[in-house]
């Protein structure tokens, strides 16, 4: 069976990718040079200052902490632990809609 490009895709150990979300409901993605590791050792003190820096080829993007109302990191930082970090699974809307009509639990 041939295999699609996807089961050849390397992931980058040395890039993470960051979205922010916005009380706005505005959002921005951004690739971080850092492991997923070097990113779960600084994220406590980065979301402590009140302004990240991010430098790009192009421009300079200031992000304000105080807004953000939520934070994507892929891949996922599955070395943290701690209190009020739980694992879990995504419910997308087609799964919810899904519950207790087509012989799925409820």
């Amino acid at each position: 069976m041939t295999r699609g490009s996807f089961a050849t895709m390397k992931i980058q150990s040395d890039v993470t990718e960051v979205t922010f979300y916005f009380e706005s409901g505005h959002s921005e993605g951004y690739k971080l040079p850092f492991s997923p590791l070097e990113l779960q050792q600084k994220l406590p003190q980065m979301l402590t200052q009140p302004w990240l820096t991010f430098n790009l080829i192009d421009q300079t993007v200031v992000i304000c902490t105080g807004k953000l109302i939520k934070i994507e990191i892929k891949p996922g930082l599955a070395e943290l632990q701690g209190d009020n970090i739980y694992s879990a699974e995504r419910v997308t809307s087609l799964q919810r809609g899904a519950t207790g009509r087509m012989g799925t639990p409820s």
